[in-house]
């Protein structure tokens, strides 16, 4: 399943590198890599059922409050129920979201609703120097801004 995901990606990057789309508002997945790894990830699926969080996410019961974008950046799609924060505000870390319901994809402005849940899996990211992301633990008062409109 993995490779498949991979392939698609590959191909939907090529297309994209090459003009062939004139839709500049369409937002392609982005793939990423974790440094580190575990059998187990967000978008797998085990007896049919979706794996939607893992080891170094925090999970939040939201009863299906919105999240918010902390600061102007913008929102991709990552694997199956994730999505991707990126800000230039904070470049060295990405967000990972998973389990909202029909998150608004691309450009936002610090204080947008991105999404809403019952609940919420949060991965923070920080890029390492070689270009993997590691998993660290989330500020106090970043999941706040996520949490309450700004």
């Amino acid at each position: 399943m993995k490779s498949i995901v991979r392939i698609i990606c590959v191909v939907v990057l090529l297309l994209s590198q090459s003009g062939c789309t004139s839709d500049e508002s369409v937002t392609l997945a982005r793939t990423i890599q974790i440094q580190q790894t575990w059998q187990l990830q967000p978008g797998d699926s085990i007896a049919n059922h979706s794996v939607v969080a893992g080891l170094g996410d925090i999970s939040i019961r939201l009863n299906g409050d919105s999240v918010y974008a902390p600061f102007d950046g913008q929102v991709q799609q990552n694997v199956a129920d994730c999505i991707l924060f990126s800000s230039p505000d904070v470049p060295a870390y990405l967000f990972r979201l998973c389990g909202l319901k029909q998150p608004k994809l691309g450009s936002v402005q610090q204080g947008d609703t991105i999404g809403s849940a019952e609940y919420v899996h949060i991965a923070t990211l920080r890029k390492q120097p070689e270009g993997t992301w590691a998993m660290v633990e989330p500020a106090k008062d970043i999941l706040e801004k996520l949490l309450n409109r700004q």
